[in-house]
């Protein structure tokens, strides 16, 4: 039974209220510095941890709780009779419930101006040791590091006589240990980002030592394949936009192979969320590449578009726009099979068009612009990192190597398949014009055999490519590759140039009469 709760909070959302309804169930409140403060002038009767422990609180507030009066009462089994005699020997009170929460040593080194004084002042001593003191004697004190515990705990309490069951405060311990982990792990990560030299404001991206914090969504049927296991996590800290804070609206549960393509097909169609026309766009992915990408002035063109460039790889594939799905979008997008639709929100009508197929996964995400710190590749024994690709080249950082100019027009299909490009596995040839993809080249071995496929999907699909823009996500290494897509219709090409035998492509392309744009950018997706 609860009889006395230390509060001792950085976060004070919500810890008020918090405080009034544990005192009226009839909790004695012990609390520290701030928040002892806060709770007095909403006239709660608060112990300040001082009187407690008979000792002042000293160094600038680095020692208050290491105390025996504090940690006594938090570590002693009320089942050991040898333990409740020792506290009544020394005069400790139990404490049954702890509710801290840590400084902000994260946000602290997250700010750009962030001093290593700063960094180190934010290092808790004293919230850490309470936390796992609370959560190692979990059978007898319920330990809360979340304003949103707040509510289901208050609610158990009430229900059962300040009783809080061992479920609870066992699933709350668990809580704790992966916070102080994580919070130990960010520590050490900044520490060991600081310069040998001791020049406390040179940061390496990289530390000597990388601890990371995921948490488990899901545990899910199998992996890659029926033979594999396979759980999905997601970042501790949330990433803005990003695929792991999807809401399924319906549909099964999602698989590893649906995850790992919605995440390809969402992180493309973001990118056209800022486009200069604010237009729609969608993204068809088919086994982790676009087999069509669009730009229209509602969902339902998009969508059409992007169908279009490769309607028999869309069957079964994820599909994910930039603007909500409307009823116009759904009822077209029904006609077809799908495994997964992803959209910033769904109209009603979509809604109830996608209800009579229920196997389809409906995921809502917020837009946004944010990017995982690290990109990851498991590798034997190791781990590569690296940062996210989140470049978008800009008109203004391109350079036109050939004779003929690109007209306004070829400017923009280049743009967009450029954009395109940077999504489709290497090597990727991307064939664009008005808005859509026309043919996709993906993951061949020899650039010139991309080419050569991206052109055999446009006549499969009975699309002409005279006339259009083509992307190479890396330089053509010799100029058959640009004979190649020249030959299938293309009338302009971007790529990133910085091959040896650059002279030699420009060349060709003069030759062939088009225009030509270098990046200074690769975009390789293995």
């Amino acid at each position: 039974m609860i009889r006395t709760a230390l509060l001792s909070v950085s976060d004070k959302n919500g810890i008020v209220p918090f405080a009034k309804a544990l005192h009226e169930q009839g909790i004695k409140l012990i609390s520290t510095g701030g928040t002892a403060k806060l709770l007095a002038e909403n006239k709660l009767p608060v112990v300040e941890v001082s009187s407690l422990t008979k000792f002042p609180e000293m160094l600038d507030g680095r020692v208050k709780t290491l105390h025996p009066m504090v940690h006594g009462g938090l570590l002693a089994r009320r089942d050991f009779p040898e333990h409740m005699a020792a506290l009544k020997e020394h005069g400790i009170d139990t404490i049954d419930m702890l509710v801290i929460n840590l400084y902000p040593f994260n946000e602290t080194v997250s700010r750009e101006n962030c001093s290593f004084e700063d960094a180190v002042e934010n290092i808790d001593i004293g919230g850490p040791a309470m936390l796992r003191a609370a959560a190692k004697n979990h059978q007898d004190v319920t330990v809360l590091i979340s304003p949103a515990d707040y509510e289901p705990v208050l609610a158990e309490m009430k229900a059962n006589q300040n009783v809080v069951s061992y479920k609870t405060n066992l699933s709350l311990a668990k809580k704790v240990f992966a916070h102080t982990a994580q919070y130990d792990g960010a520590i050490a990560n900044y520490l060991s980002s600081l310069d040998d030299a001791l020049d406390h404001k040179a940061r390496s991206a990289y530390p000597d030592t990388l601890h990371l914090a995921f948490e488990k969504v899901q545990e899910m049927r199998y992996g890659e394949n029926p033979h594999q296991s396979a759980a999905f996590y997601k970042d501790i800290q949330p990433v803005a936009g990003a695929l792991a804070n999807y809401k399924q609206l319906q549909g099964k549960e999602l698989s590893y192979n649906n995850i790992a393509d919605a995440d390809s097909a969402w992180e493309c169609v973001k990118s056209f969320a800022n486009n200069a026309g604010g237009a729609a766009a969608c993204v068809i992915i088919k086994h982790a590449n676009p087999c069509g990408v669009a730009v229209g002035v509602n969902a339902l063109e998009a969508y059409q578009k992007a169908f279009k460039t490769d309607p028999s790889s869309a069957f079964g594939g994820i599909i994910a726009f930039n603007v909500p799905c409307d009823g116009a979008a759904a009822q077209e997008i029904s006609k077809q099979f799908v495994e997964v639709l992803i959209a910033p929100s769904f109209s009603d009508e979509a809604k109830a068009i996608f209800a009579a197929k229920q196997n389809v996964r409906l995921l809502e995400i917020p837009l946004g612009d944010g990017f995982n710190t690290f990109d990851f590749k498991r590798v034997g024994g190791g781990l590569l990192v690296q940062s996210p690709d989140a470049k978008n080249v800009l008109e203004s950082e391109m350079r036109v190597v050939s004779k003929r100019l690109p007209t306004p027009s070829e400017m923009n299909d280049m743009l967009f398949a450029w954009r395109v490009a940077k999504f489709v596995k290497s090597n990727a040839i991307v064939y664009c014009a008005n808005g859509m993809t026309l043919g996709i080249g993906a993951g061949q071995m020899s650039r010139v055999d991309s080419a050569r496929m991206a052109s055999i999907k446009a006549e499969n699909a009975g699309l002409s490519l005279k006339g259009s823009a083509v992307a190479s996500d890396a330089f053509f290494p010799f100029r058959d590759g640009l004979d190649v897509v020249v030959n299938g219709g293309a009338s302009c090409a971007i790529q990133p140039g910085g091959s040896m035998r650059d002279d030699e492509i420009i060349a060709a392309a003069n030759e062939h009469g088009i225009a030509m744009i270098f990046t200074g950018t690769r975009h390789f997706r293995h």
